[in-house]
């Protein structure tokens, strides 16, 4: 599989961060359904980290909650870390980092708890990464993650798909995959389910707009793909998919997860693994 650039992921999601906030639509629903789940969770974290912040809207959620942690804001863009020191209250005890989610310059087991809303989907080796999250997490500390499944904009995949055979979408995991990676890394107890969402445009050209606006452009779509002609192929072969409703569907598949740092390591096996796949679209 071609690995993912990310140095082009790092200056998209930079060049996207003034923008970020004004589209994140989903992004902010999903970070909002994560943040409800920690309700049914008892855990009271000293330290936490914010595994891909963007602008901090999150962890401005995250100090809501846990008034008295302290919050590390970690992202690839230093920009979109710009905005979310920007955005901080006085109040909040908010600390930022520019790191690769993949080599955190943090100490082992200094973390309780790890937050990150739709950016794991952007690590070229999940299970390595986990790894990496369980060794900075202290133990007993709770990872709870969002990413995207497989689904997610099957309807411009299938568009560009009559365009070329070039990858335009990132093939992203399934839910068991990511439940046997949290397993492997030596989470205990981990938990997943899939939830559905789908939002519409009037356009393809807004749905593009959009993505480019949260950063989440495909980080191997090589230079110069939108010529006139090729966007006017796009439009078209969209138009398939136009509901009655006169609106064209986005479709995601968000899978939630969530798993416990064991208190003494694990084998990476023999332990349950909860899924619980959710149906229907919101």
């Amino acid at each position: 599989m071609t690995r993912l650039s990310k140095a082009l992921i790092q200056k998209r999601f930079g060049k996207a961060a003034g923008t970020y906030e004004g589209v994140a639509i989903l992004q902010d629903r999903v970070g909002q359904e994560i943040c409800d789940r920690l309700a049914l969770l008892r855990i009271d974290p000293q330290w936490i980290l914010d595994l891909g912040s963007g602008t901090g809207l999150q962890s401005r959620r995250l100090s809501q909650r846990y008034p008295k942690a302290r919050l590390l804001d970690v992202d690839l863009a230093l920009p979109m870390l710009l905005q979310a020191k920007r955005h901080k209250s006085w109040r909040h005890r908010h600390y930022f980092l520019q790191a690769d989610a993949e080599t955190l310059p943090l100490a082992t087991a200094s973390i309780d708890m790890i937050f990150s809303n739709l950016v794991l989907q952007w690590v070229n080796d999940l299970p390595a990464t986990l790894a990496e999250l369980a060794r900075v997490l202290r133990p007993g500390g709770l990872l709870i993650f969002s990413t995207v499944g497989p689904e997610t904009l099957r309807e411009l995949r299938t568009a560009f798909s009559q365009i070329d055979q070039q990858r335009h979408i990132h093939p992203f995991l399934d839910l068991h995959p990511v439940g046997d990676a949290l397993v492997q890394a030596g989470f205990a107890d981990p938990v997943l389910d899939v939830e559905h969402y789908e939002l519409q445009y009037e356009r393809v050209d807004d749905l593009l707009r959009d993505l480019r606006g949260i950063g989440a452009a495909n980080a191997q779509t090589r230079p110069g793909l939108f010529t006139p002609r090729a966007l006017a192929r796009l439009r078209s072969a969209y138009e398939i998919f136009r509901c009655p409703n006169g609106m064209l569907p986005a479709h995601y598949e968000i899978i939630h997860a969530h798993g416990w740092r064991a208190e003494t390591p694990l084998p990476g096996h023999g332990h349950t693994l909860h899924f619980y796949p959710r149906q229907g679209a919101s």
